[in-house]
């Protein structure tokens, strides 16, 4: 029976993954015909802010058809995130209690929504200041010049950096529903968490400018506080849930 139950779940696991395959392929097909347009898309902040005249350059022989192409497959696995996410959510809600379920799904809902919102904010807020702060920082006598493959790659960072950011209040929220830490010490610490955030926000970020950093550190905090609310008020929900069942 356990053995049967075993291969059960590895064969829903294989179709699980082949699903998830197929639409990261059917995705990435419709995105890499749109590769350089996407790229265009994404390179635009660099582009308006940088001297009349200059122009991005790529180092390598083939950077100007593998580096967009690149850029299509993290944008098909951006898109297709959402999904993926829940195809893995099916093959382990199963085995959550009830009560389990009820608090996952928002969080995971949640935690897809807040990382989309950071890579939307770096993207349209913090993107065009660095770049004008760095083309305005350049020595005389020094054209700038970025590298495609660099800037996708500065992109990818700054996106995954300030997508994880936002993942604050998910943090938070679970440090108080598993019990390692009360609200009330989180409240406390306020200080400390103050500290640690721009800690944080200066080694993530790819950029030293103080800009950049106190861009991240901003949101995070408010996110946190933000969290401590959730968290009081999920806190009152699991003791109006449990409360019936011990008495």
């Amino acid at each position: 029976m356990k053995t049967g139950s075993l291969i059960s779940h590895l064969l829903e696991l294989r179709t699980r993954l082949m699903r998830m395959f197929l639409a990261l392929l059917v995705v990435f097909i419709g995105c890499a015909s749109f590769a350089n347009e996407i790229f265009e898309w994404l390179s635009r902040p660099l582009r308006e802010a940088l001297p009349e005249g200059s122009t991005m350059a790529t180092m390598s022989v083939m950077g100007s058809f593998t580096t967009p192409f690149a850029l299509a497959f993290y944008v098909a696995l951006a898109i297709t995130m959402p999904y993926l996410l829940w195809e893995i959510w099916g093959f382990v809600a199963p085995g959550l209690y009830r009560h389990e379920k009820r608090f996952a799904m928002p969080l995971f809902v949640s935690s897809v929504v807040l990382f989309y919102a950071g890579m939307a904010f770096s993207f349209f807020l913090i993107f065009p200041s660095i770049f004008q702060f760095l083309v305005a920082t350049t020595p005389k006598g020094v054209r700038m010049q970025t590298d495609i493959n660099e800037y996708v790659s500065f992109a990818m960072t700054m996106f995954l950096s300030f997508g994880f950011a936002f993942e604050v209040p998910i943090v938070v929220i679970l440090l108080v529903l598993t019990g390692i830490i009360s609200v009330e010490k989180l409240a406390a610490s306020r200080g400390y968490v103050v500290v640690g955030i721009f800690v944080v926000s200066a080694i993530i970020t790819p950029t030293t400018d103080a800009i950049s950093q106190v861009a991240m550190a901003g949101p995070m905090y408010v996110l946190y506080e933000g969290g401590l609310i959730v968290a009081k008020m999920m806190l009152k929900v699991k003791g109006k849930n449990v409360a019936p069942t011990e008495s």
